[in-house]
């Protein structure tokens, strides 16, 4: 799997794709960092800006268009490049070529954002603190690799994936699951939030009406990565290859 994972590593990392996550990764820091500088010692300020910045912006926005743009390529660029067959055709198991897939979009993207979701509790939730930012990472991490698993079979299933993934994050995940509770159970920011409040109420409070129960954020995005590492490892196996 290591020289599968380095190569993988290899296709995600040019140079425009680097630069264009990590500008977006850093933007809710720097403006993090503006409205702390002139924010009002309120509690009322301490619950817009959870809600505003770490859902709206790093939940709902950035960590699925970060991870959206390395996972549908790493089997997208195969597919367009009609590269994949030389993959296929080898006498391996199909799980040691998705696997290394998936963890590399997983390698660039959870640091990226879980920094900047980490940065961003630590610099300005009032009230924070180890508890928060421990909270923070984990919800993150376990989001990135949710993502990850569903937009690398996407990336296999379909040329137009990255089209997919857009449509799919800001109508399911933006507008129903913010609106249907049930929704939420089936949602990847969901699971997130959900994460987020079970490990420090006290500090993401403000959430709780649109986070859904600690176990089954845990047990959904679990069934989740699962599911759909097993639905692109059987696509693998069962696609024509040109």
């Amino acid at each position: 799997m290591g020289p599968m994972l380095r190569f993988s590593l290899r296709q995600l990392t040019g140079r425009f794709r680097l630069l264009l996550i990590f500008l977006l990764s850093a933007l809710p820091v720097v403006l993090a960092v503006i409205l702390n500088a002139f924010a009002p010692d309120d509690q009322d300020f301490n619950r817009n800006f959870i809600d505003s910045i770490i859902d709206g912006i790093i939940i709902a926005g950035v960590m699925p268009i970060v991870v959206m743009t390395l996972a549908t390529a790493t089997f997208g660029n195969e597919l367009e490049d009609r590269t994949l067959n030389f993959l296929v055709l080898k006498p391996v198991n199909r799980i040691t070529i998705v696997v290394p897939k998936l963890a590399a979009s997983i390698v660039i993207a959870a640091p990226l954002v879980v920094v900047a979701g980490v940065a961003i509790t630590l610099i300005a939730v009032e009230g924070g603190g180890a508890q928060a930012a421990v909270a923070t990472a984990a919800a993150l991490l376990a989001g990135v690799v949710t993502y990850a698993a569903v937009f690398t079979w996407a990336g296999l299933m379909t040329s137009r994936a990255l089209g997919f993934a857009l449509v799919y994050v800001f109508l399911w995940e933006g507008l129903l699951a913010t609106y249907l509770s049930g929704v939420r159970y089936l949602s990847v920011r969901g699971y997130t939030l959900g994460i987020l409040h079970g490990l420090d109420e006290k500090t993401f409070g403000s959430i709780g009406g649109r986070a859904i129960e600690f176990p089954a954020a845990v047990v959904g995005a679990t069934l989740v990565t699962v599911a759909f590492t097993l639905l692109t490892v059987r696509r693998l196996q069962r696609m024509d290859v040109p």
